[in-house]
């Protein structure tokens, strides 16, 4: 879940659980890419970010803004993704350890609207965000 947004800087922030896959995977490559879809505006997005991962003392002042009830979805076990036997069989105890913040610095956003007619520009923090013309 998005947790903030920091336009001048072009970064997005999201918390996660410290023990799941993603972490590992942006451990050994530490680039992402999140596809949105507003169906509304008949708009895809598709942003490439570098990620930072930050744990421990860098995270704390965030742990201690986060209301306990939102604590609970960082657990120290069993990792997100474990198989269970049944729906419920987990419990969840709160653990500062398992809390970890992600900064996406972003690099590339990607949009293609999808109307009558179709139009995709890319935007790149390397050319000062000036945006290209695409054929969709």
């Amino acid at each position: 879940m998005l947790r903030g947004a920091d336009k001048s800087a072009a970064t997005l922030t999201f918390y996660t659980d410290l023990h799941s896959a993603k972490v590992e995977e942006l451990r050994a490559s530490p680039l992402a890419a999140l596809h949105v879809w507003d169906a509304s505006a008949h708009l895809q997005t598709r942003i490439e970010a570098s990620v930072t991962l930050l744990t421990g003392d860098d995270v704390s002042d965030i742990w201690q803004r986060l209301p306990e009830h939102s604590r609970l979805a960082y657990s120290s076990g069993p990792a997100p993704g474990t198989p269970i036997d049944d729906s419920l069989v987990y419990s969840k105890t709160t653990d500062q350890s398992a809390f970890a913040v992600l900064r996406l610095d972003i690099q590339a956003i990607d949009a293609l609207h999808l109307g009558p007619d179709h139009r995709r520009a890319r935007f790149s923090r390397a050319d000062d965000w000036a945006g290209q013309w695409l054929v969709p």
